[in-house]
């Protein structure tokens, strides 16, 4: 027992004399004396010239060291200034091997950063240049890897800090080869009782500034942060922090920010969690709950998000953003999203989805591949009235209105607009797809659709819609669309089929235009290719052929041009005034050739009172013009008018009509009574006529002297049944 007490009063004897020797030395030298040689030190083994202004001071209870006023320069120019800087260390903890840092003090920083034009910073200038003609290979053996804490069972180590302080710091950074400067200013940082294993407190405010754009953020953030020994584990709690954003982003307006919530996190296990975490902006809110697992391409992914309602032109205003102007001022003022969150690894699938835009709900589920970023959406809404969100009717366009009612309007030369390409094909080419989407009504240019339906895939530059259904006026149509983007020539296969629907809502709403009534059929073929309009209507190939059952002319009375032209026949004048403004018609159809920018019809048909309906002509649609013949052939009586009596030789006539012109005007103005071909009419019923009266004339000269012969030698009975048969060989 002597030999143990003796061996400690040694080693006590040894820790004094360490303690004597050091306190010696910072008693009595004075570290001022020596800030010459330290000076001159780093002169000679760097760039920079050190001006130590200030005093140079330490201390043994706690072991520290202080530093006041000090400069280093690099080329005349300023690179850091330091104020004060503070370091002290509990010197029985180094004897403990259990370093705790008393105080750390940094205040008055100033850091002066650049890049110059051809991209080289200035800290790289700090050491100099190496001399080319020392052999910088180094010879020495490789250094064996330092065993780990698993190899040599050593604890980690145990470091502590009392007290940090970091005040009045700032940075700043030139970039000459972009032309952006970035300030870090009035930067201040605060921890105290800095222990591993154990929560501490954290304040920390700043001010950020860049130059392009103009853009600046004053925050400030509190915490209480916590790692493991081993620093693999890590942890948020208490957060609240708050920004002050400000600059040409935002409209030159400041917007508050703020985050609060928790964060924890294992680099060791990959996972880690956010708890309660609520983003803030202006007056929207974001809330969520995730858990990640997997820090790689493969993560699991878990929990919630929550916006809830908002107004979305509130905040663009706020962000000094223009709100969009729209029809209706209301809406864009209830907008909100939530969802759950799970999913395979690798994959975000996104369930109980619910996305509401003021009157409308949109729910259903979604995904997201990492691997491929295939995207999968399927999403059910209510009523949806898209010409709310629509701009308001401008000035200009009221006054186009006004110039096409006849009003003068002033003429304006506007220069034609480059036609650009529709679609990024690149874009598509790298698009995977899944996409099905209903909606119960949809209101669109005036038009009310229901029961939507929509199918949308797209794989490696295919994209196919292989549903586009719904109900419209009364009736149903059913499209798809096929478009092949794999080469820089996209082609286009279009198909169309339309069941009932009720023409005249149809184009009323869409148009203002009530020119047709019936129950429209109609099926559709095209296929045409090119990635520009112009292109995509010119390469057009294709038909289409239509049905209007029980319909009608609503502004366009054929029964009256064909009446004209009779009375014309008749040599009289039509005394009717009570026509009526429409035609109606039984069955009319047709089919559409396709041919780039033109549409031929050959086989118009339909049947009206007393006429029969045939038609030919051609549809222009780069011109917008139409080019139309339509012949009325007289198969009975068509009106009580007397001028408009249908005679023997009116009947089986066609009354010639034509339709011409811009049908971007007045459709109901297109159609007239064609006098030019009336004329060949004409010479048909003269024709018809004639050989009406030479049968007539026939007939009387067989009575007259045929007749007579006849009587003489036959007897009354037999003598009409030859008249009869002579009559029938003359006509």
């Amino acid at each position: 027992m002597k030999v143990i007490r003796n061996i400690i009063l040694a080693l006590l004897a040894v820790v004094v004399l360490v303690v004597i020797a050091i306190g010696v030395v910072i008693f009595v030298i004075d570290p001022n004396t020596y800030k010459p040689q330290i000076e001159q030190a780093v002169e000679d083994n760097t760039n920079l010239d050190l001006v130590l202004a200030g005093d140079i001071g330490w201390s043994l209870i706690p072991l520290g060291l202080e530093l006041n006023d000090v400069e280093a320069t690099l080329d005349g120019e300023r690179l850091i200034r330091l104020d004060q800087l503070i370091a002290q260390v509990d010197f029985w903890s180094l004897i403990a091997m259990s370093p705790k840092v008393n105080t750390f003090v940094l205040d008055g920083l100033d850091a002066r950063l650049s890049v110059a034009e051809d991209g080289t910073g200035n800290w790289t200038r700090v050491m100099p240049e190496p001399d080319a003609s020392t052999d910088t290979t180094d010879t020495a053996a490789p250094a064996e890897p330092a065993p780990d804490e698993a190899e040599t069972g050593r604890e980690p180590l145990n470091f502590n800090v009392e007290d940090i302080r970091i005040t009045n710091t700032q940075v700043h950074y030139d970039d000459l080869s972009t032309g952006q400067s970035i300030i870090l200013e009035n930067f201040s940082l605060s921890a105290s009782q800095i222990a591993l294993g154990q929560k501490f407190p954290l304040e920390l405010a700043f001010h950020f500034a860049t130059g392009e754009p103009e853009f600046d953020v004053d925050g400030r953030i509190n915490a209480q942060l916590s790692a493991n020994p081993a620093l693999n584990e890590f942890e948020i709690s208490g957060l609240d922090s708050q920004f002050s954003l400000s600059g040409a982003p935002f409209g030159e307006e400041t917007v508050q920010a703020r985050l609060t919530g928790a964060l924890t996190a294992n680099t060791e296990n990959e996972t880690a969690t956010l708890t309660e975490f609520r983003a803030a902006l202006a007056n929207m809110e974001l809330t969520t709950n995730l858990n990640v697992s997997g820090f790689g391409d493969q993560p699991t992914i878990s929990g919630d998000i929550n916006i809830p309602e908002f107004s979305l032109k509130e905040l663009l205003t706020t962000l000094g953003q223009s709100a969009p102007e729209t029809d209706d001022p209301d809406v864009l003022n209830d907008i909100g999203f939530s969802t759950d969150i799970g999913g395979p690894a690798g994959k975000v699938e996104l369930s109980n989805l619910t996305i509401l835009v003021d009157d409308t709900t949109f729910a259903g589920s979604a995904s997201y591949a990492l691997s491929n970023s295939a995207i999968g959406l399927k999403l059910s809404g209510d009523k949806f009235d898209a010409d709310r969100y629509l701009p308001p009717a401008s000035e200009e366009a009221e006054a186009d209105a006004a110039n096409d009612s006849g009003e003068s309007a002033p003429a304006a030369e506007t220069a034609a607009t480059p036609e650009t390409d529709l679609l990024p094909l690149e874009t598509l080419r790298g698009l995977a797809l899944d996409i099905n989407l209903g909606l119960g009504e949809l209101i669109i240019s005036n038009l009310t659709i229901a029961d939507i339906k929509t199918v949308v895939t797209a794989n490696k530059g295919l994209l196919k819609m292989s549903e586009f259904s719904g109900q419209l006026y009364y009736g149903d149509f059913n499209a798809n669309v096929t478009l092949d983007a794999r080469t820089d020539d996209p082609k286009w296969v279009i198909a169309n089929q339309v069941n009932n629907v009720q023409t005249l809502p149809l184009l009323t709403d869409l148009a203002e235009v009530d020119l047709l009534a019936g129950a429209a059929n109609i099926n559709m073929d095209i296929n045409t290719r090119g990635n520009r309009m112009s292109v995509i209507r010119e390469q057009a190939k294709g038909e289409i052929n239509f049905n209007l059952a029980e319909g009608k002319f609503t502004r366009m009375n054929m029964t009256r041009m064909a009446c004209q032209g009779i009375a014309l026949a008749n040599g009289e004048t039509l005394t009717a005034t009570d026509w009526s403004e429409g035609t109606p018609f039984n069955d009319m159809k047709g089919t559409l050739k396709i041919d780039g920018n033109t549409l031929n019809n050959t086989d118009l048909v339909a049947a009206l009172a007393g006429m029969e309906l045939r038609g030919d002509g051609t549809v222009d649609l780069k011109a917008s013009e139409l080019d139309y013949e339509i012949g009325l052939r007289v198969v009975g009586e068509i009106h009580r008018d007397e001028a408009c009596r249908v005679t023997e030789y009116v009947e089986g006539a066609v009354i010639p009509l034509e339709c011409r012109g811009n049908f971007e005007e007045d459709p109901a103005g297109l159609c007239s009574f064609d006098g030019s071909r009336f004329r060949d009419t004409l010479k048909d019923m003269a024709a018809n006529a004639a050989r009406q009266k030479a049968t007539k004339e026939a007939e009387r000269a067989i009575d007259d002297k045929v007749g007579k012969e006849l009587e003489k030698r036959l007897d009354g009975e037999t003598s009409e049944k030859v008249k009869d048969a002579i009559k029938g060989l003359f006509n």
